[in-house]
């Protein structure tokens, strides 16, 4: 007998919340990740309460320790009283975390059917604001025990895991653009050697753009917060304002910046001169990876909804190049100039 995925999972939720559970009182919907390859459904019990199940994608060491982090940092960030949804149960043999539904509103939804409207703007403001407390309130006891991944962001994560899946992704496998390796490799590595100077210390999300923001009540509500580490400051914020899914325009990322930079005050730890510094070094870094992931995920998952942020990605890309003051990187500021062409060609 074939058994269906999402029965399987909601009945594994179901265990783990307890008697009040059961299969017959509920109402599964499947719901579509986006570059993820782990399984979610809502569930909806018969007395209107909504969960969301999250299962990894396989059962191994490396997918359930992903899982684990889900639940270990979900419970931190929500003790702490940051908008992250209340995690209600997990196994850790199957990986199955179950938290609370906050909706199907994202930040990205609203941009999308609405613009730029006042409304929309307020919700950036709130969510810049309360990025500011998670770096700093999630930092306070968090336990590095908890990170799947790597404990900090740091250079070596820089070059392997953001210019070098650019060069990869990109660069390589998508448009077979040539470059020097040896300049391209010696830039990126000064890139990431600058950019390692920003003070770490920080809770750091890594993911955290308009897509992984919700909507609940009027309030943003944050999610996917699995990858989260310690590392900058300056890395959330540009990953927000950079989003190429919402292509913020540049005066509204000027206000959202001051804003951060004003919530934070005398917490920022250095001047806001050389905290610009390392934003536009992070930023241009957390840049690279976008573009790596979303040519990965276009061209090998084949998910063409990532193809069409490549271009303005690029441009962006581009444009950090241009800030960054004195220029240091002609080699890499001419390939994402033909990564441009090449796109189009």
């Amino acid at each position: 007998m074939t058994v269906n995925p999402e029965n399987d999972l909601a009945c594994q939720a179901c265990v783990l919340l307890g008697d009040s559970w059961q299969l017959d009182k509920v109402t599964i919907q499947p719901l579509t990740p986006d570059g993820s390859m782990r399984r979610f459904c809502r569930l909806q019990h018969e007395d209107g309460q909504q969960v969301i199940a999250i299962a990894p994608p396989a059962a191994s060491a490396h997918d359930i320790a992903e899982a684990a982090a889900g639940w270990y940092i979900g419970r931190h960030l929500f003790a702490c009283q940051i908008p992250v949804p209340e995690p209600l149960a997990f196994d850790c043999r199957s990986g199955v975390l179950v938290c609370e539904y906050l909706g199907h509103v994202r930040l990205h939804d609203l941009i999308t059917a609405r613009g730029l409207t006042s409304e929309v703007v307020d919700l950036y403001r709130q969510a810049v604001v309360e990025l500011a407390n998670m770096q700093l309130s999630g930092r306070e006891n968090f336990d590095t025990s908890w990170c799947w991944d790597t404990p900090r962001y740091d250079q070596q994560l820089m070059v392997e895991r953001e210019s070098g899946y650019f060069l990869r992704a990109l660069c390589g496998d998508l448009l077979g653009v040539e470059f020097s390796k040896k300049i391209i490799a010696a830039e990126c590595a000064e890139l990431a050697r600058l950019a390692a100077e920003a003070d770490a210390s920080f809770f750091l999300h890594r993911d955290f753009q308009s897509r992984n923001i919700m909507v609940c009540n009027g309030s943003v509500r944050f999610i996917d917060y699995q990858a989260g580490r310690l590392g900058p400051l300056g890395y959330d914020l540009s990953s927000l304002l950079i989003d190429p899914y919402a292509a913020l325009p540049r005066q509204l990322q000027d206000e959202l910046f001051g804003l951060y930079v004003q919530t934070l005050g005398p917490q920022l730890g250095c001047s806001q001169e050389i905290f610009l510094v390392h934003y536009l070094l992070l930023a241009l870094q957390r840049n690279l990876q976008i573009l790596g992931a979303f040519a990965f995920l276009s061209h090998q998952r084949q998910k063409p909804f990532f193809k069409k942020y490549l271009q303005p990605a690029l441009v962006s890309a581009h444009h950090l190049l241009g800030r960054i003051d004195p220029p240091g990187f002609p080699a890499l500021n001419r390939l994402v100039l033909d990564c441009q062409r090449a796109l189009v060609a």
